[in-house]
This record gives C-alpha cells, structure tokens and sequence, in this order.
C-alpha cells in the first residue's frame, strides 16, 4: 500500500513539474512567434514598397536623360 501512495505521489510531482516547465516552454514559443509576426510585417512592408521606389527611380531617370538631351542640344 505505501509503494502504491509512493507512486502516486511520484506521479502527481512529476506531472506537476512537467506541466510548469510545458507552459515556460510555451511563454518562450509565443514571445518568439510574436517576434517573427513583427519581422515578416516589417518585411512585407519592405517588400510593398520596392515597386514603388523602383518606378519613382525609372520616372527620375527618364526626366534626367530628357534633361541631359535638352542642354546638348542648346548647346
């Protein structure tokens, strides 16, 4: 009978410990998920923008050449 009580008692402080070092690990796995969420938004972001910018830079560098051509031929 106390072999009995023994193990039980064993059970419940191992389940208990296992249960508190399962929701540590969990809290980690969260705060590194939410990490990873801010940087994939920031990245997206990043990525939205590019086109963007590389059509402003494609418009500038037409108004230059265009520019470029104008003084040539004045002079």
């Amino acid at each position: 009978m106390e072999s009995i009580v023994a193990a039980l008692v064993s059970g419940a402080v191992t389940l208990a410990g296992v249960l508190i070092a399962n929701g540590r690990s969990q809290a980690v796995t969260d705060t590194k998920l939410e990490e990873l969420t801010r940087e994939v938004r920031a990245h997206n972001n990043f990525a939205q923008r590019v086109p963007v910018l590389e059509e402003k830079l494609k418009v500038a560098s037409h108004r230059l050449s265009d520019l470029e051509r104008r003084i040539e031929q004045q002079e």
